[in-house]
């Protein structure tokens, strides 16, 4: 790597879709850089090579548009007011917003004003390791140490921690976020200390930014030791019931591939009733979907160990995904051993749910009215086909409705 240009071989850097942006936005000569993640993450892994891209120019936004267009550049001005515009070139997409600096903030918002000052830009960043940028020779722009940061794990704000917060009672969430993925300990003792004496500003968050940044912290490598810090600093409480770590540490023992929605139920499960459960999801604004496979982890009756054919009536019953979250959050919680979670996870793997091989227009071609009572049977016909390992065909389940018929006209008749 040449120091002078640590970036020169990033595979993003050196695609033709980069350059053909880059040169469209200078074409004026005003100076530009790609900034944040890619830098960063690029720093770490020589050959990271994201699709979506930030840059900074020193270009207004509506000369921004005008230079892209005149390349024949596909733009949107997707946030002018802000001073972003969004380029598309192939696959890739790059987010290009003109420097600035904060005039007054205001918690979520700010009002800026343009500038052409790179470092004067930096200076608004939350964290010294998205603070980095670099030009089209690869050459690293660092004004507040963000790369001796990244490499020793220390995750630190851009000047005085509690002035970036109160900008942005967001940093807050983005602080143990990023330390999960890139922090070490010790932690920060100003950053922490900000974070505890400012974490009331959470409540002022809304659902979709908590949960952004939670479901990107509960997948990252460092998860539980930020959930620990977050706990110690009060932060946690200021957002959800108190949550079990121990469990979550097993959790990803037994199930490391489990998404965050079951990593949060996890968490939640033992502290959270009915009531905090559906507080919790629409705390986070969560999809329809998602609030009811949360409902599901929370509430419903773990499985204990079993044969093959248990794991397959679970899986029949309320689909095998489900089935899944059920038993690595058996596991987690301590209720089933770890070899038989991986057992019954491999079965359900290969397990394909059958066709319960009976309809509704064979019982009534057998006789039976239609109506209500079509469906009662099938359901119960259900059941014991269930019970018998899915095994009995359409024949079977016609001759066990007829037996049950007849008991059901004997004990009539005895009536």
């Amino acid at each position: 790597m040449d120091p002078e240009r640590p970036l020169a071989g990033a595979p993003w850097l050196k695609a033709a879709e980069s350059r053909r942006v880059l040169a469209a936005i200078t074409a004026e000569g005003a100076p530009a850089r790609f900034v944040g993640g890619c830098v960063r993450d690029t720093l770490l892994d020589p050959e990271h090579d994201p699709a979506d891209l930030d840059l900074a120019t020193a270009e207004p936004p509506e000369q921004v548009l005008a230079l892209l267009e005149r390349a024949g550049i596909r733009a949107l001005p997707t946030g002018l007011a802000h001073g972003t515009v969004t380029a598309l070139v192939g696959e890739r997409r790059f987010e290009i917003t003109t420097l600035r600096r904060d005039v007054e903030t205001f918690g979520r918002h700010a009002r800026v004003r343009f500038t052409d000052d790179f470092t004067e830009d930096a200076a608004r960043r939350d964290l010294t390791i998205n603070a980095m940028s670099c030009d089209l020779e690869g050459r690293l722009f660092d004004p507040f140490g963000g790369r001796e940061d990244l490499f020793r794990g220390r995750i630190r704000f851009v000047g005085r921690a509690r002035e970036r917060i109160r900008e942005d009672y967001l940093r807050i969430l983005r602080f143990f976020r990023f330390y999960a993925r890139y922090g070490r300990p010790p932690p920060d003792a100003e950053a922490l200390t900000a974070c505890a004496e400012e974490r009331a500003g959470l409540r002022r968050l809304s659902g979709e930014r908590i949960r952004q940044e939670l479901e990107r912290l509960l997948v990252a490598p460092g998860a539980v030791e930020a959930l620990r810090l977050m706990i110690a600093t009060g932060c946690w409480a200021e957002l959800l019931p108190s949550p079990d770590l121990s469990a979550l540490e097993r959790l990803l023992l037994v199930c490391p591939d489990g998404d965050w929605l079951l990593r949060l139920a996890c968490l939640l499960r033992d502290g959270c009733g009915h009531g905090r459960a559906e507080e919790a999801a629409l705390r986070l604004r969560l999809s329809r979907r998602e609030r009811e496979r949360l409902r599901d982890l929370l509430s419903a009756e773990l499985p204990r160990p079993g044969a093959a054919r248990e794991w397959a009536q679970l899986a029949y019953r309320v689909g095998p995904e489900r089935a899944r979250d059920r038993l690595c959050l058996a596991a987690a919680k301590g209720l089933l051993p770890a070899a038989a979670c991986a057992e019954a996870r491999a079965f359900l793997a290969a397990f394909a749910p059958p066709r319960f091989p009976l309809r509704g227009r064979d019982l009534v071609a057998a006789g039976l009215a239609p109506g209500p009572e079509v469906g009662r049977w099938l359901r119960r016909l259900e059941r014991w086909w269930v019970e018998r390992d899915f095994a009995p065909d359409k024949a079977q389940l016609l001759a066990e409705w007829r037996r049950l018929q007849e008991r059901s006209r004997g004990a009539a008749a005895e009536d």
